[in-house]
């Protein structure tokens, strides 16, 4: 039988996250209260939205004022031409429009809808109309959070910080890796062999978007309030890439 296992754990306790918070700190003080330990190897999956929120990444829509662009989109997709002036902002390129949704190129190089901009689990201040942006740069943010979790912990981990996105082919919304430190964000497995020894000539597999996925089935997408998933049982890799190695080169991309 192989001994090979992986454990998921949600990090209980992890209170409301504001501007400033430390969260390394939040996240460590949590474990502790719950009796749980940081290991070598530990992979810690936080939810983007308590990043953002730490960080600051929150904006009142009724501080922006659309533009001409923002209008017109606005008119073809029905929806708010304030968050659509802050999509454009943060945005590359608008790629694809329909009825409420706007598929951009991130400033990230991600592909995604609506520049991950999102009003769900952003509490509206009285008279103020809430919502989040991404990290300014979400792996700057992963290695800050993970240089700041491993002085606490005194032990080598890995820290990714996840989101939910649709996929091309397929309905309904999985976790992917937006930003990465410590960990591999994709295997390369082109020149090894199969059980018949056939070589592998095209595959790779993206192991920090699997267990950013993974962790958001104990996050869930609602009211869960489980934004932090410790990963134990898989082998960091000393590495220095991180999530941008998953964003697909333009010119490949057969749905551009």
């Amino acid at each position: 039988m192989s001994d090979l296992s992986l454990l998921l754990q949600a990090v209980p306790g992890i209170p409301l996250i504001n501007l400033g918070d430390d969260l390394a700190n939040t996240i460590f003080n949590a474990m502790s209260e719950n009796q749980l330990e940081f290991l070598d190897n530990d992979v810690i999956v936080i939810a983007q939205k308590i990043v953002s929120k730490a960080e600051g990444r929150i904006i009142d829509l009724a501080t922006v004022s659309p533009g001409k662009e923002a209008l017109h989109i606005a008119r073809e997709t029905d929806k708010d031409p304030r968050q659509v002036e802050l999509i454009l902002r943060e945005s590359n390129e608008v790629l694809r429009c329909k009825e409420g949704v706007i598929i951009v190129e991130h400033r990230s190089g991600i592909v995604m809808a609506n520049a991950g901009i999102d009003h769900s689990n952003v509490s509206d201040a009285q008279d103020k109309e809430l919502v989040t942006l991404l990290p300014e740069d979400v792996n700057i943010s992963a290695t800050n959070l993970r240089n700041d979790l491993q002085l606490l912990s005194s032990k080598k981990l890995g820290v990714i910080i996840n989101d939910s996105i649709g996929r091309a082919w397929r309905v309904g919304t999985v976790g992917i890796a937006l930003g990465s430190s410590g960990v591999l964000p994709l295997k390369d497995l082109r020149g090894a062999v199969d059980l018949f020894g056939n070589v592998l000539r095209v595959s790779e597999t993206a192991d920090a978007d699997a267990l950013a996925s993974a962790a958001c089935i104990l996050m869930g997408e609602a009211d869960d309030g489980t934004p932090v998933v410790l990963v134990r049982g898989h082998q960091l890799a000393h590495t220095d890439e991180n999530a941008n190695v998953l964003v697909r080169n333009k010119d490949d991309d057969l749905f551009r």
